[in-house]
């Protein structure tokens, strides 16, 4: 049985020449030339009311602080704002918690803004709970102007983490490509979309993206050599290492959690199969898959001990597990006859995948324990699914209005956003790790 899988790596690789790759330490600190725009739609299944009042500030800084605080928490769809015009707070306000919960609030937060000698900024916030009368945060934050939106996610991941239990997403970063004409970029942003840096800017298709576990470097695929390559770029220094690049295709590559090792996709012997690379180059090279069919698409486990991956070895791709030092594959999907790209929750207990049904494609997950299938997303072309690293939010491609755009689902498929750009195509999403 012959078929083409649609997933980026099953794609027909085409030759198309050699690549104009731009240096890589002139593009780390080039920005691109597009912002992200992000509607949202849905509610989370529970809202906690909350006031952000601006923070206090001899300038437009603390308004811009505030700005971005509100915006994070209503991306989430689980917190719903409260007007806080006119507050008029500092961290030394003395604050009615009675006058902000008649107001509807149950939690407000607010701070201030000091701007020292040599031009850097003290951010200084509070949280109080306005049911319970008292004050839930309070810390300070030391940054040049250029850092202060990541300080603003950092307060906003703290309020989230405060008053959810659950740990914020709004300081980390995603990646994806950007194609734009005949040229595509690997870029690098805050979660929101916003900040956008170009890693690498090539005439030749880069895929599959891949995050290290400390966030410090990706791996991808790049055709700049006329063949497809897997490298390893340190974000800090733009240094480049090819880690796999064998006769035939190289794709695919996924770290295991310690990021000493990658799995990747070789069809150096045939047929694809997954093998293990050092992620710091060199000719170390194991074997882990050995089947009649094709297998790629590897992912890591938690645990590092075994891997899930996309065969075709039943007739149609599937997604399944085996562990690293070998023995039989275990099939995990079975409603369908297409699962593919498969990702595993940072807990493990859910799988994230791309399920043809009805002849769309649609992000789903599949509970491991119960077995129970969703479909988070309505299709029809849903590809490339990536899970937040605290679990709660799919990062995902889609297509709207003929052009690729990056989206975003709650993992209970409520609440809905859509990362545009003016300009260009987005694909090959991935959300990075935990920094700090």
């Amino acid at each position: 049985m012959t078929y083409v899988f649609r997933a980026p790596l099953f794609r027909t690789l085409r030759t198309l020449g050699l690549a104009l790759l731009l240096p890589a330490a002139l593009l780390a600190a080039q920005p691109a030339r597009a912002q992200l725009q992000v509607n949202i739609s849905g509610v989370g299944a529970t809202q906690y009311p909350i006031a952000i009042a601006d923070f206090a500030a001899t300038d437009t800084t603390g308004q811009a602080i505030a700005d971005v605080i509100r915006a994070d928490l209503n991306r989430s769809g689980q917190f719903r704002l409260i007007n806080a015009s006119g507050a008029n707070l500092n961290v030394d306000s003395p604050i009615s918690y009675d006058d902000w919960r008649g107001r509807g609030a149950d939690y407000l937060a607010y701070g201030s803004v000091k701007q020292a000698a040599d031009g850097s900024y003290q951010v200084s916030y509070r949280l109080g709970d306005d049911v319970q009368k008292t004050q839930l945060d309070g810390v300070a934050f030391n940054g040049t102007a250029q850092q202060l939106r990541r300080v603003s996610h950092q307060i906003a991941d703290r309020i989230y983490q405060k008053i959810t239990g659950v740990r914020g997403v709004f300081s980390t970063r995603i990646a994806y490509v950007l194609k734009q004409g005949s040229t595509y970029e690997l870029q690098v942003a805050d979660a929101d979309g916003q900040n956008p840096q170009v890693a690498l800017r090539s005439r030749q298709p880069i895929i599959s993206p891949a995050w290290s576990p400390d966030g410090a470097r990706l791996a991808y695929v790049s055709f700049h050599t006329g063949k497809p390559v897997v490298y390893v770029q340190t974000l800090a220094s733009s240094a480049q290492t090819p880690v796999a690049n064998y006769k035939g295709n190289n794709s695919a590559p996924a770290w295991t959690p310690d990021g000493s090792h990658l799995a990747v996709a070789l069809t150096r012997d045939g047929l694809s199969q997954i093998y293990l690379v050092s992620s710091s180059g060199g000719s170390s090279l194991r074997r882990l898959t050995r089947s009649p069919g094709i297998d790629t698409e590897p992912f890591f486990m938690p645990d590092g001990k075994s891997f899930i991956f996309t065969s075709d070895r039943s007739g149609g791709p599937q997604t399944y597990q085996m562990s690293v030092d070998g023995g039989d594959a275990r099939r995990l999907t079975f409603t369908g006859n297409y699962n593919i790209s498969p990702r595993i929750s940072p807990d493990g207990s859910t799988l994230l995948y791309v399920a043809r049904r009805d002849g769309s494609f649609h992000i789903a997950t599949l509970n491991l324990s119960t077995g129970n299938e969703v479909l988070l997303t309505a299709g029809p072309d849903d590809q490339s699914p990536s899970f937040a690293p605290n679990g709660m939010q799919v990062l995902y491609a889609t297509k709207q209005g003929g052009r690729s755009v990056l989206a975003v689902v709650s993992t209970d498929g409520r609440v809905h956003q859509t990362l545009s750009v003016l300009n260009g195509e987005i694909q090959e999403p991935t959300w990075g790790p935990f920094t700090q």
